[in-house]
């Protein structure tokens, strides 16, 4: 009894300590690590500004910065770049890459077949043999370059979830002033070139175990020649932005597709 009352002042002032102290805080959650590859189409051509890059053209109205802005606790390593080939992806941008990574995203391959050039080239001449020569590069050359980017992604990134997506047609059976010079038979034959290329690039990106995102349903209602366009026709002061998504097709197409696989 007595060591009870001799330490009982003690014991109470430890007691005190702990509850003065109070809970400890959670450790803040480590923020999902998500990389933006690929070409224009994901470094944001078409949206009029290159607020983050002039080189790459990549801006912050792009779907990667929108989808990371929207996700909380999300960090974003953005490397896409305006012009580039499967190459490019594989020899410098997968070093943005690591075993942290936990998404990816990816617009690639309509470089490889010149495929916005060939859109323009279309408004101006007769285009049928540069679309029947794109189309056999989909078929012949295409392949061989995805699987080795993807195969470059993956050893990069092997924990990641990797999403890859594909090009919305531009064009819905009309003509208008937006995509001056195009017949209706040469909207119609390019629209085919895109499917074939999304039919590659889908093929691919599942044998590589990837995700396949198709941006067509988003699309319709938002062609080139529609109210509220998604795709930009030929883009006279910037003609880089031509035949590429707008500020509307990036925020109301690219991103809520992204957003709808990874959340």
């Amino acid at each position: 009894m007595r060591l009870l009352r001799r330490f009982a002042p003690i014991l109470g002032g430890m007691i005190l300590a702990i509850f003065a102290v109070g809970p400890v805080p959670a450790a803040a959650a480590t923020p999902d690590q998500y990389v933006a590859l690929g070409d224009s189409y994901s470094a944001g051509n078409g949206a009029a500004s290159a607020n983050l890059s002039i080189l790459c053209g990549r801006n912050t109205y792009a779907y990667p910065y929108r989808v990371a802005a929207a996700r909380p606790n999300t960090a974003l390593r953005f490397v896409a770049c305006q012009g580039a080939v499967t190459t490019d992806v594989t020899n410098s941008q997968v070093t943005a890459l690591s075993s942290t990574t936990k998404y990816v995203t990816i617009t690639i391959g309509g470089n490889d077949i010149g495929f916005a050039n060939l859109v323009i080239s279309c408004t101006l001449t007769n285009c049928a043999s540069a679309i029947a020569s794109a189309n056999a590069r989909i078929a012949n050359e295409l392949p061989a370059k995805l699987d080795a980017t993807y195969a470059a992604i993956r050893s990069h990134a092997p924990n990641a979830q990797v999403v890859v997506l594909g090009y919305p047609r531009p064009f819905a059976n009309r003509t208008c002033s937006a995509a001056p010079g195009a017949t209706l038979a040469e909207e119609s034959s390019l629209n085919g070139l895109v499917d074939n290329l999304d039919a590659v690039i889908q093929a691919r990106a599942a044998a590589a175990g990837f995700t396949y995102a198709d941006p067509n349903s988003y699309w319709s209602g938002h062609d080139v020649c529609a109210a509220t366009p998604y795709t930009n026709g030929y883009v006279v002061l910037i003609p880089t932005d031509s035949y590429h998504p707008s500020r509307a097709g990036y925020a109301n197409g690219y991103t809520p597709l992204v957003r709808s696989v990874i959340g």
